[in-house]
């Protein structure tokens, strides 16, 4: 076994100008900013002894089993669930960092100028429909706080960019979204990842350059030119209108059914071969059609009635994938009001 890499003295971190809750992505690119700032070839000879140490502070930070056992002896109890590191790559490691290639190959350039392509995102928040706005309204947040962790790497007119655009966003948002938090990051995150495409080319490769535009762009491609409740949109919305429809009696058997039915699992069933973390605009046309079915229910609300038809409401808009079984086990006591509308459901796909 080859011995253990000695610890290096000094703080890591600080060599590559991060905090110790620095994401990989952010490591990746300081790692190569600051390279190019001190390569010899431009920082003359005297900076070669700098870039050595750069490359040594990226070999330990970008390697969990590393950067796991350099945060436990240098940073004690800073470095447990930091992230982008999970919990499970936390062993202490006795092998040397792998070598990895110090000149990563150029990434093709994005056709549309950035600055072009903020102004049609600019234009196209102004034109967001309001189911739009709705689903915006539960789109996952981005990690806005990687593009303040790698400000200090960016050229001078990408930071000027990034600087404004948020105020421009703002300015755009329809009214009746403008203060809603989810619906302004999700908005920003997109054009952070518009500014700074060219950048974060040059700067990650793979996966972390699809990681991080997954990331940025996730909320917003979620939601925006997606139908209310997703590809069932049409058999969600004769649902509710049935619901909408119910006198106060038939209501109160229905939510006395759902709290005779027993307890109901908190977490939701998704299908065979969809998931919330992948299928993240299915996510958000469930979680709309479930908001929208608990506002037509008269408060107070029994909590499992609510989840009960919650299930149900979440079934309906990913009907065509659940199996037949599955999907009357979701619909509950509340299928005798939406089965008419949802009609016989096609069979699930197999993944």
């Amino acid at each position: 076994m080859p011995p253990r890499p000695m610890l290096p003295p000094d703080d890591l971190y600080a060599r590559l100008e991060l905090s110790v809750d620095a994401s990989p992505e952010a490591i990746e690119i300081a790692w190569r900013a600051l390279l190019k700032r001190h390569h010899p070839d431009v920082a003359g000879a005297h900076a070669d002894d700098v870039a050595k140490r750069i490359n040594v502070a990226h070999d330990w930070l970008s390697d969990p089993e590393l950067r796991a056992r350099y945060d436990r002896e240098r940073h004690p109890g800073r470095g447990r669930g930091r992230a982008g590191v999970p919990d499970r790559q936390r062993a202490s490691s006795g092998s040397p960092p792998a070598p990895r290639r110090r000149t990563p190959p150029p990434r093709p350039r994005r056709p549309l100028d950035p600055a072009e392509a903020v102004e049609r995102h600019i234009d196209r928040v102004r034109r967001l429909s309001d189911d739009e706005l709705d689903r915006l309204s539960l789109a996952e947040s981005p990690p806005i706080a990687f593009v303040a962790s790698i400000s200090r790497f960016l050229p001078p007119e990408r930071l000027a960019a990034v600087a404004t655009v948020e105020k421009r966003i703002h300015d755009a948002i329809p009214r009746r979204s403008r203060w809603d938090a989810a619906t302004r990051d999700a908005v920003v995150g997109y054009a952070h990842e518009l500014i700074l495409g060219p950048f974060l080319d040059d700067h990650l490769s793979e996966p972390f350059r699809e990681r991080v535009r997954e990331r940025l762009a996730r909320g917003w491609e979620a939601a925006v030119d997606q139908p209310r409740y997703g590809p069932n949109s049409a058999v969600v919305r004769k649902a509710l209108d049935r619901l909408q429809g119910l006198g106060p009696s038939d209501l109160g058997r229905l939510m006395g059914a759902s709290l005779a039915a027993g307890p109901i699992p908190a977490e939701l069933p998704w299908p065979r071969g969809l998931s919330a973390q992948d299928d993240d605009a299915l996510r958000v046309s469930s979680a709309l059609a479930q908001r929208d079915a608990a506002a037509l229910l008269p408060e107070p609300v029994p909590a499992i009635a609510r989840r009960a038809l919650g299930r149900a409401m979440h079934g309906l808009v990913l009907r065509h994938a659940f199996r037949p079984a599955e999907l009357e086990r979701l619909l509950g006591p509340w299928r005798e009001v939406l089965v008419d509308a949802a009609g016989p459901a096609r069979p699930a796909r197999r993944a």
